[in-house]
C-alpha cells in the first residue's frame, strides 16, 4: 500500500491456523513435463517449516507448485489480499539460502496478488486459508537473468516459498457487522456503496474540526486492534476543502495492508483505528497535525492545511 495514508518518513517494500503436522518430503510437480525435484518440508502448520533441499542438485527449469494442506474458504484469485507467514529462499546451483522468515520477525507478511513476481502470483492462486504451499520459482518467472540485489537476489536464481496462509481478503472485501447511528452533525455523511465501490463522502459546508474525529458507521464483532498488528483493510480518502478523492483502495482495485503503531500510517490512523473491532468501518477526521504537518505531501497533492477525511474498513488483524 504506497498510499497517503502512510507516514510521511518511511516507505516499505513488498515481497510477501489450524495446528497440524507435515513430516513427508514434499515431491514438487513439475510443470510442462520437467522433471520433479524433490524439496523437503517439515514441520507443524503455522510454525516455522524445515526445509532440506537436494546435495549436489541444481534446481529445474520450470515452475513447480504443490499443495501440502488445501485450506478453507474462499480462493485467492488477482487482486485480492493474500495474509501469510512464509520463509524464502534463493536457489542455485552452489546452494541455497534463506532471504527471509516472518516466522523469526513475528509477524505475517501481506500479498497483493497481481501485482507480485509472476511465479509467486501463480503459487497464490487458488489459495485458500489455512493452506500450506511449496513453490519453487525458476529466474524466468522470478527476476531473471538480472536478479534483484534489494532482495539479495542473485542474476539466474531460483527461488523457494513455503507459505502457510492465514487469511484471503477478496477485492470486493467490506465492513460487516451492524449499522451504528447516523454521523454526528457537522461531520462528513457516508453513503452505503455498490459492492465493490468506495463509500460516497459528503463534505459538510463548514469549517473542519481541529481535533482528530471518529465515528464508527458498522460496528464489527471481530477482536479489537491492536498495535503493530498488520491489517487488512480497504479505504478511501477526501479532502475536506473539496470532497475531492485523493487515495482509494477501492479504485486501485484490491485490498491494502498497514502495520498499525510502527510508524507506517499517519497519527490519525493510529490513534482513530487502534481499539476499533475487526469488521468494522469507520469514519476518521484527520487534522494537519495528526496527518502530513505544515509540509503536506506535495506528490499527493497534499496541502500543509488540509484536513483528511478517511472512510476505512477493517477486515481483518494478524
Amino acid at each position: 500500500m504506497s498510499g497517503p495514508c502512510r507516514a510521511p518518513s518511511r516507505r516499505r517494500g513488498r515481497a510477501g491456523a489450524a495446528a497440524a503436522v507435515l513430516l513427508v518430503p514434499v515431491l514438487l510437480a513439475g510443470c510442462s513435463g520437467s522433471k520433479d525435484v524433490q524439496v523437503s518440508v517439515k514441520g507443524a502448520l503455522g510454525a516455522r517449516p524445515q526445509v532440506t533441499f537436494p546435495k549436489k542438485t541444481s534446481p529445474e527449469k520450470d515452475l513447480a507448485v504443490k499443495t501440502l494442506a488445501g485450506g478453507k474458504g474462499p480462493a485467492a484469485r488477482k487482486g485480492d489480499l493474500v495474509v501469510a507467514d512464509y520463509v524464502g529462499y534463493r536457489w542455485n546451483k552452489s546452494g541455497s539460502k534463506m532471504l527471509a522468515s516472518t516466522y523469526l520477525a513475528g509477524k505475517p507478511q501481506a500479498f497483493s496478488t497481481g501485482t507480485l513476481v509472476p511465479g509467486l502470483d501463480k503459487a497464490l492462486d487458488g489459495a485458500k486459508a489455512g493452506a500450506r504451499i511449496v513453490a519453487r520459482i525458476p529466474p524466468k518467472e522470478a527476476y531473471g537473468d538480472e536478479g534483484d540485489s534489494s532482495h539479495q537476489v542473485e542474476a539466474g536464481d531460483s527461488l523457494v516459498y513455503v507459505l502457510d496462509v492465514r487469511a484471503v481478503y477478496a477485492k470486493t472485501a467490506a465492513a460487516r457487522g451492524a449499522r451504528s447511528a447516523p454521523t454526528a452533525p457537522g461531520l462528513p455523511q457516508v453513503g452505503s456503496p455498490d459492492a465493490g465501490t468506495a463509500p460516497p463522502v459528503t463534505i459538510p459546508k463548514a469549517a473542519p474540526p481541529k481535533t482528530l474525529r471518529t465515528s464508527v458507521l458498522i460496528k464489527g464483532t471481530g477482536a479489537a486492534v491492536r498495535t503493530d498488528q498488520l491489517v487488512a483493510l480497504q479505504y478511501t480518502g477526501v479532502f475536506w476543502r473539496n470532497g475531492r478523492t485523493f487515495d482509494s483502495s477501492w479504485r486501485t482495485g484490491r485490498p491494502a495492508a498497514v502495520t498499525i503503531g510502527d510508524g507506517q500510517v499517519i497519527q490519525g490512523w493510529v490513534k482513530g483505528l487502534v481499539g476499533q473491532a475487526v469488521g468494522s468501518r469507520v469514519l476518521l477526521v484527520v487534522p494537519p497535525s495528526m496527518g502530513y504537518g505544515a509540509k503536506g505531501l506535495a506528490q499527493a497533492g497534499i496541502k500543509g492545511t488540509d484536513t483528511l477525511v478517511f472512510v476505512v474498513d477493517i477486515l481483518g488483524a494478524h
